[in-house]
Parts: C-alpha cells; structure tokens; sequence
C-alpha cells in the first residue's frame, strides 16, 4: 500500500532583504496546488529563495511555479536563486520561460452588419464563378462530344440511369401517391361546400401533371441521387483519383461529370411520367372512397376534360430541365469537396439543398414564363 501523498505546498518568509519560498510536498498538475500570485510580493525584495528540501514528487506544476517566480523576479529587479530543487525542475522552468505566451484572444461578437454583408456578398460571388466555370466546361464537353472527341463512356452512363432511374421507382411511387391522397383530401375540403366533388380529378390530375409530379420527383432525386453524385466524387477527390486522371490525360468532366448528369436528364422525364401516373391513382383512390364515392371511369373520364397533352409536355420539359440541375448541382459540390472524410459528408449535405434550392428557383422560373407564353 502506497504512502499517502502530502499536499503541494508554498511557504514565503521575508528575512530582512530575501523573501525565502519554502517547497514542500507532492506538486500534481491535476490536483490543487499554490500559486505563484498568493506569495506575498508586494514589496520587492532584494533577493528571492525557493527552498525544496521538503519537496516529494513533482511534475510540470512545479516547473510552471518556478517559472512564473522567475518571470516576477525579473520585472522586479531581484536576484533569484534555488536551493535543493530538482535539476530537471530547473531546466524545464528554463524551456517554459523561452515560450512565448500566447495573445489573449478577443471573445468573437456579433459581427457588423456591413462585414457580414460583404463576407456573404464575397463568398456568394465566388460560388456564382465556380458554377459558371463548371457549366462552361460542361459545355465544352458537349461540343467534344458531337465532334467525337470525348473521353464520354455510354457504360457508365447506363449504370447510373439503372441506378437514377429504375432503382428509384419505388420510393418516387410512395411519395407521388401520397402526394396524390393528400392534394385529394385538401381540395375536397373545399369544392364539398360547393356540391363539385367531381371537380376533384381536375384539381389533382392538374396539379400533378404540371407541378407535383416532376417537383415530386425531383426532391426525391436531389437527396437520393444528387448527394450519392457529391459523396462519390469527394471520396474520389479526397483519395486523389481525379487528380491522377487529369495526369493520365483524362478529362474528369467527360468521364465522370458528363455520363452522371446525362443519365439525370435522360431519366427524370421517365420519372416524372410514373410520378403523374401514381399521384392521379392515389387521388382516384380517395375520391373512390366515402364521402366522394366517385366512380373510377368517371374520375378519369373528368380528368381528361382538364389535362392534355401540352399539360404532359409542360411537366416533362421541367422534369428535364431538374434533371440536368440535380446532376450539375451534386457533381458541383462534389468536386469542391474538401480532401477528408468531413468534406465528403459536408458536400453531399450541400449537393442536397444547392439542388432544392435550384429546382425551386427554376420551377417559379418556368411558372412565370409558362403564364406569359400562356401555356
């Protein structure tokens, strides 16, 4: 069984000029032991002595003790000396004293409204630069392509429409059919005080044709498909695999960009075709149901009387247009990625609201353009 450990202690003298400092007991770094600021110096005297003839164990605590007496000495002018103290505890107050103390940092405030403006307006320009070079290089990799220079492999890009595409059936069929029960059951609130519960099928075939349907689809894809899109080519970047293709010669936009955002414009449109088509079911479903009790046939037949083939068109050209921004919005993000596990995580994170917040800028876009064109 180990001694019990005696406490750290510091006991100061003042014996005509010297201040005596008598060191005793086990000085831990972990445990409570004196300071150098509760010795009694506030008269200078002409010498100061640390006296360790009663010191046990002792660890870097002691070394700062010593270091901060010699600092004070110093400022004070006196002569400083040590007495039956540990070598080592001499030598690392030596070490301690040639580093320099760190600045007090200034607590972080609110910033100036001007200084945030002008950070966010900075950062902002700077993301507008890297998207515009981005899409110009796409660009460029189109023309390649028509000229038959493109490093573009069709097998890769069949991969990621198999994966884009079939393999997200399911959950756009679970969503668009919700979203079609709901938009039912909102708009039969309304047209019930009216007595034109038929009016129903135009309602929600209407608005899934048009809107939901392709929007659906695209939310759906932008946190599927677009942050698998960033992660992929972050992991890639951060283990220098499109660096060591730009050294081979081989453009990273033809063989890794291009083929992934093809495959997004070749098969949202699809998508959004089986998005209408299941949202108009699950509408068909409520309104089959009591209170509305709406024959099937007659639903659809009413539904045709209000959507036609230019309502189709309208959603099948936003569906594409989502497409092309899911892709060029994950493949952004990716290729900014920072070269670490964080950086990956953090661009499939932005890869989903960059592509949100584009599908919804451009759906308003196409709103307003559709009104003026009258479509």
């Amino acid at each position: 069984m180990s001694p019990p450990r005696a406490p750290a202690s510091a006991a100061a003298r003042l014996e005509g000029g010297t201040l005596l400092v008598r060191v005793g007991g086990d000085w831990r770094i972990t445990e409570k032991h004196p300071g150098w600021t509760e010795m009694p110096t506030q008269d200078a005297p002409q010498r100061v002595v640390l006296d360790g003839a009663a010191l046990g164990s002792w660890d870097s605590s002691l070394a700062l003790f010593i270091r901060a007496a010699r600092s004070w000495c110093e400022t004070q002018g006196s002569a400083f000396v040590l007495e039956r103290m540990p070598e080592g505890a001499g030598k690392l107050a030596g070490l301690l004293a040639q580093k320099t103390a760190l600045p007090a940092t200034r607590p972080l405030g609110i910033p100036g409204l001007a200084a945030a403006v002008g950070t966010e307006t900075v950062r902002l320009w700077r993301e507008t630069k890297d998207l515009s070079q981005l899409v110009g290089e796409c660009a460029f990799s189109v023309g390649r392509f028509f000229r038959g220079q493109a490093q573009f492999r069709w097998r890769d890009c069949l991969v990621e429409m198999q994966q884009c595409g079939a393999m997200a059936l399911p959950i756009v069929g679970l969503i668009s059919f919700l979203v079609g029960v709901t938009l039912a059951y909102t708009g039969s609130l309304v047209v019930r005080q009216y007595g034109g519960d038929i009016w129903i099928a135009d309602m929600v075939g209407l608005a899934v044709v048009r809107e939901m349907g392709p929007m659906m689809a695209a939310i759906v894809l932008a946190g599927r498909t677009g942050a698998a899109y960033a992660a992929t080519l972050g992991n890639m970047k951060a283990n220098e695999e499109i660096d060591a293709l730009a050294t081979l010669g081989v453009s990273p936009i033809d063989f890794l960009v291009m083929p992934r955002i093809v495959a997004l414009f070749c098969m949202m449109p699809f998508l959004a075709l089986y998005s209408d088509g299941v949202g108009i079911l699950g509408g068909m479903a409520i309104a089959a149901a009591p209170p509305l009790n709406i024959p099937a046939t007659l639903y659809w037949a009413e539904m045709q009387t209000i959507v036609d083939l230019s309502d189709i068109n309208t959603g099948v050209l936003k569906a594409g247009a989502f497409g092309l921004l899911i892709g060029l919005a994950g493949c952004w993000r990716g290729l900014q990625a920072d070269r670490s596990a964080a950086g990956v995580g953090q661009a499939a994170t932005a890869a989903v609201v960059t592509a949100i917040l584009l599908i919804i800028v451009a759906d308003s876009i196409f709103a307003v353009a559709f009104n003026i064109l009258g479509w």
